[in-house]
């Protein structure tokens, strides 16, 4: 039986995808002398947010997610970002591959949230690995599966997720509004001869502020 075992190694945006990537590199290890034939790799990616501290600034960002900062205790739980799967071709003893983590930037989804309300610091990542593994044996090919407690904690760099924001959406972020919430900001910015979305929404905010200051 084949034994391997595994270590993230650096997670770095991808520089030429058009969309937003992640590219984890994973260090794999086959525990004997039998060669593997592949490896048909899957990952569970969770956040693990008890294993960092925060800011004011940082938690007044993580108040939709976990309320305020004494009921942590029992809001802060580790949560899912998302699953990723790679092809591991064939090797001996160590190898490397590439794990891509689709990433958006919509506030809507939890780890977008979270990973915006961010300063600096680390992101505290936990990595499940599961999969099967393809041998060479006596009578063909073997097939097993990943043992279940293959698992890896990495704590990624919040300056590397802000670069990959940057790299594609610089200066900009990302609202989810109701089909009739933009109907009306249409409408609002039409009837007003504004440039864009971003101008309607400015001259709104600027109406309520002015209108919260008078006496």
């Amino acid at each position: 039986m084949t034994d391997v075992t595994f270590a993230v190694l650096d997670v770095l945006p991808e520089p030429h995808a058009v969309t937003p990537i992640l590219m984890v590199r994973v260090g794999i290890a086959s525990v004997g002398e039998e060669p593997v034939h592949a490896i048909a790799l899957r990952c569970q990616v969770r956040i693990e947010p008890s294993r960092r501290q925060y800011s004011d600034g940082e938690a007044a960002g993580l108040m939709d997610l976990f309320g305020p900062r004494e009921r942590w205790a029992g809001t802060q739980h580790s949560f899912l970002w998302q699953h990723a799967t790679a092809m591991v071709p064939g090797f001996t003893g160590t190898t490397q591959v590439h794990l891509p983590l689709q990433c958006t930037y919509d506030f809507e989804v939890a780890a977008a949230k979270y990973l915006h309300a961010l300063r600096d610091g680390t992101v505290p990542l936990q990595f499940l690995f599961s999969g099967t593994v393809f041998g060479r044996g006596s009578n063909g090919f073997t097939v097993q599966q990943v043992p279940w407690d293959r698992e890896e904690r990495y704590d990624m760099l919040v300056a590397v997720w802000r670069d990959l924001m940057q790299q594609h959406f610089p200066n900009t972020g990302w609202l989810r509004l109701d089909r009739s919430t933009i109907d009306a900001l249409a409408a609002y910015r039409s009837a007003r001869g504004l440039l864009g979305f971003d101008d309607a929404i400015t001259s709104l905010l600027a109406t309520s502020s002015a209108t919260r200051e008078m006496p």
